[in-house]
């Protein structure tokens, strides 16, 4: 994967679009990407609380927080390319009005079925909405200046992350208007009304438009393996695993496999694959969306493991624990905004050293909680040394992998960074949680050396990223 791009692009690609107001379209667009990082957080912070008052199972809160993540991981690139045939302006405004009225249905859900099914329409929404944001920044901005948007659009992904844990607490110690944890979805709907009035008047429309090919098929088997291998993760450890689980299990690799091959033969016949051969022929795309997934196991899992921890066994209010998390967020936000300010000759060595950072400090944390401790000074500070090796790994992940992705691929290389991105947090809340939840019910484990075993696993995830950055780098 070190050769560059050969094939030359589309006849028809989009030009790049010239706006008066580069700045006002990159508010609106991390607006509504604030808005979906945001929903994903809060609902975290809100999983106790949606366990007490519905009566949710532990699959049932792992599919709250994944259904949304697999709807969204999964149609990204549809929704890419949907952006491409219809402008990216219409799109996103359609995603933002599904994801307004989704939001609405979510806090008026009557039981954790509904939520599910609810919370699934929101990642509908969102992949229509999302990858805008990633085009419109790869096609208003170059060179250093998009760095800098890229960086602007991480910063936003962490405070976003730390906005939602502190949101859902106060939203729900302070029971407004009796809403409980329904005003973590219902605080959507303002938001997403004030940006619906706005963005039609701020993003600029399509000056062309592509007939661009929807690849139904590889959609079909793409999501076919990833509910495969999520659901029996997820139902798996409260139905003491039965054979149907590990026949999915089983089957989720071949689903992989059929994937494959369904895009190389849509490469061959000329048609566009959802994973377009010439994006993935750039230098080093694949082994950083790689290092990008894997990166993303561990956050999504870890968020999912310690927010249970800190609120179920620990017994904090949902405030007391969105507060402790506000140190890994600002460290992670202030570094993804800063990192371009590193010497260049640095920047080889700085993601995989950003990552080792990370799987050292969850470890270290993991080892600190097993024994029921609360959280202490020494536990923030290594919290928020954890957030600067995350800063200094994503922002710069993201930055390499679209500098030579050429202009008419930018949709297709934003679907594929961010669906890998998606997808790693739903494996990763699938898979970790599950190590966690199915440790914390067997005899001889407590909940407490239930996180620091899943901690172990998670640096070892992390310590596989850091080689395949490396790898990437060379």
């Amino acid at each position: 994967m070190t050769q560059s791009l050969t094939q030359s692009p589309p006849a028809a690609a989009p030009a790049p679009v010239t706006v008066r107001r580069p700045l006002a379209v990159l508010t609106v667009i991390l607006l509504g990407q604030f808005m979906a990082v945001l929903d994903a957080s809060i609902v975290n912070v809100a999983i106790p609380s949606i366990r007490t008052s519905l009566h949710a199972t532990g699959s049932g809160l792992q599919l709250i927080v994944s259904g949304y993540v697999i709807a969204y991981a999964v149609l990204l690139v549809t929704g890419a390319r949907l952006g491409d045939r219809f402008g990216q302006r219409t799109l996103f405004v359609t995603g933002l009005a599904l994801f307004t009225l989704a939001s609405l249905a979510c806090g008026l859900a009557w039981n954790s079925g509904a939520l599910i099914v609810f919370r699934f329409l929101q990642g509908v929404g969102s992949a229509a909405m999302v990858p805008q944001v990633m085009t419109l920044i790869q096609r208003q901005f170059t060179g250093a200046t998009r760095a800098r948007a890229l960086s602007t659009y991480a910063a936003v992904i962490s405070s976003g992350f730390v906005a939602g844990q502190l949101a859902g607490g106060l939203i729900l110690d302070g029971d407004i208007a009796g809403t409980g944890w329904r005003g973590v979805f219902l605080v959507n709907v303002p938001i997403g009304l004030v940006l619906l009035a706005v963005a039609p008047r701020v993003l600029p429309g399509a000056t062309v438009r592509v007939d661009r090919k929807l690849d139904l098929a590889g959609l079909t088997v793409l999501a076919t393996a990833v509910l495969l291998l999520v659901v029996p993760l997820v139902l798996g450890h409260e139905q003491d695993w039965p054979l149907w689980t590990r026949i999915a299990l089983g089957a989720s690799a071949f689903g992989f496999a059929g994937f494959a091959l369904v895009e190389r033969r849509a490469h061959r016949r000329g048609g566009e694959p959802l994973f377009a051969d010439r994006v993935l022929r750039a230098p080093g795309v694949v082994l950083t969306a790689a290092a990008l997934f894997l990166l993303m196991c561990t956050f999504g899992g870890w968020t999912f493991v310690l927010t249970i921890h800190l609120q179920s066994t620990l017994g904090y209010s949902a405030l007391h624990a969105g507060l402790l998390f506000l140190p890994n967020g600002v460290t992670f936000g202030l570094v993804s905004l800063n990192w371009t300010r590193i010497p260049a000759r640095f920047h080889r060595v700085m993601i995989p050293t950003g990552l080792v950072i990370a799987a050292v400090t969850t470890l270290v944390m993991g080892l600190q909680l097993r024994d029921g401790h609360d959280i202490g000074p020494a536990e923030l500070i290594v919290f928020a040394v954890m957030g600067i090796g995350y800063g200094l790994a994503f922002s710069p992940l993201m930055a390499r992998a679209t500098a030579k992705i050429p202009l008419a691929l930018a949709a297709d290389a934003s679907g594929i960074l961010v669906t890998c991105v998606q997808l790693g947090v739903v494996i990763g809340v699938a898979s970790f949680g599950t190590v966690f939840l199915t440790l914390a019910d067997s005899t001889g484990f407590s909940a407490a050396h239930a996180v620091g075993v899943t901690a172990l696993a998670q640096s070892i995830t992390m310590v596989g990223a850091a080689a395949l950055a490396t790898r990437a780098a060379r």
